[in-house]
């Protein structure tokens, strides 16, 4: 059974450099990282040293808060490096990968007989839980905490995204596997939103409530999903999982092995030849971006993730834990002489005001970083509500958050959001905010007052 949602309010953002069909093998990367900062909320307590030899699979540290919530090793290898931050706060783990890998050995799960407990345990033993995300406040899931849904966007709209139908094809038995396991996590159902009029792989998988989703970015966005399903009131909790992260969740449970291959896109108008590479998580960039023409030294920006909601990693930057797409566009630091005082035909727009864009809707742009304007104070202009499909005012959430009133973030629905539905309110904004960063710092403080 599937059910049609069709977004009409958003802002498809159509750039040069997408990732053709065509996969290719990453050169294994000599040294890998894996850094807490990716796991938002999470206190890391240490487990593996400087020196220690780990498996890919064995912890490297725990959750503080949740001591049965690891974290683990992406390969086999030594810990040549623990990085440290201010107040010896734990940046990053630097491994020095084997040549023939090594893995420990869950053992393959088999659910007969097994309860929503059994899956959980395995699930943290092993390091998969880190994929497992909970709405509110978009950080790694509370295990003590039951869902009443969970939801999986198998639809990427993002500008330069990776194509899921590509990424995931032939891996029907892991993603079965995965979701007959987080099926038993809740009471409700397993909710799938996939493109309408793709070959998705979720569509002969059983166990899932599929949602055909049309329209614009952010209509690949779990938490349009979220909104258009089964919005989330105080006191509730659902679970969200990447559509690629399954994958690793289903061998773990089928082979009992952690592998962290993930095939990953890497796009954008500074990739002489955009296309797909298998690599690991925590790889680091240079073992496959010079090799797609791009200018080592070059006037050009390296994110980990997308342009809307990525992180700007640079040439010796890392495949974070949870990215799978990785773009280089030119970096925006030059400035046009009273260009704010002409008519723009090579930028994208809501607006019809001296942005002609509108003119020709297909046609992709090859946009560098620069904000084409600076920091001031909001402008009310109405485009954020142009563009944002959930059913919240996205001003006033933002105002909210800004002078930290609780009770009104509360009753605005700020439960349900994530900094990634404000990444296209981010675009347009005349006002250059830092929205995501807004709904961030107040997802924070409504987890350490509330949580």
């Amino acid at each position: 059974m599937s059910k049609d949602i069709r977004i009409k309010k958003g802002l498809d953002i159509k750039l040069v450099g997408v990732a053709q069909k065509e996969l290719d093998n990453a050169a294994a990367s000599t040294f890998y990282y894996v850094r807490p900062e990716d796991f938002h909320s999470i206190i890391p307590k240490l487990v593996a040293r400087e020196g220690t030899h780990v498996k890919a699979g064995e912890t490297l540290f725990y959750n503080k808060s949740i001591e049965s919530m690891k974290f683990v090793s992406p390969v086999s290898g030594e810990i040549v490096e623990v990085q440290r931050g201010p107040k010896r706060r734990i940046d990053a783990f630097k491994i020095k990968a084997d040549v023939n890998q090594d893995y420990v050995n869950h053992g393959a799960f088999n659910l007969s007989g097994k309860k929503a407990e059994d899956v959980k345990n395995h699930l943290l033993a092993s390091g998969c839980w880190a994929f497992v995300k909970q709405r509110p406040y978009d950080v790694v899931a509370n295990p003590a905490i039951t869902p009443k849904a969970i939801f999986i966007s198998g639809h990427a709209s993002a500008p330069l995204a990776a194509d899921l139908d590509f990424t995931l094809a032939g891996k029907e038995k892991e993603l079965q596997a995965a979701i007959n396991a987080l099926g038993m996590l809740t009471a409700g159902k397993v909710h799938v939103g996939v493109g309408k009029g793709s070959n998705s792989v979720f569509a002969g998988l059983s166990g899932v409530e599929l949602h055909k989703v049309s329209g614009p970015h952010p209509s690949g966005n779990v938490g349009t999903l979220i909104n258009k399903i089964d919005p989330i009131n105080k006191g509730e909790t659902v679970y969200t999982v990447a559509a690629q992260d399954l994958v690793i969740i289903g061998e773990l449970l089928l082979t009992g092995k952690f592998n962290a291959e993930r095939v990953v896109a890497f796009a954008g108008s500074s990739v002489e030849k955009p296309r797909y590479f298998n690599t690991k998580i925590g790889a680091t960039l240079d073992s496959f971006i010079y090799k797609n023409g791009v200018e080592k030294g070059a006037n050009h920006r390296v994110i980990s993730g997308n342009v809307l909601s990525g992180k700007q990693v640079g040439e010796e930057g890392v495949l974070d834990y949870y990215s799978n797409v990785v773009t280089a566009i030119p970096e925006g630091d030059d400035y046009e002489f009273f260009g704010w005082n002409k008519p723009v035909f090579d930028k994208i727009s809501p607006s019809r005001a001296l942005t002609f864009s509108w003119l020709n809707p297909k046609k992709k742009y090859d946009l560098d970083t620069n904000t084409n304007g600076e920091h001031r104070a909001f402008v009310v202009t109405g485009n954020y509500e142009e563009v944002f499909p959930l059913d919240i005012y996205p001003m006033q959430i933002l105002k909210a958050c800004m002078y930290k009133d609780l009770d009104e973030m509360e009753a605005l629905g700020m439960y349900e959001v994530a900094p990634e539905d404000f990444a296209v309110t981010e675009f347009i904004c005349v006002s250059k905010q830092p929205h995501q960063k807004i709904i961030r710092e107040g997802l924070d403080l409504m987890l350490k007052e509330i949580g």
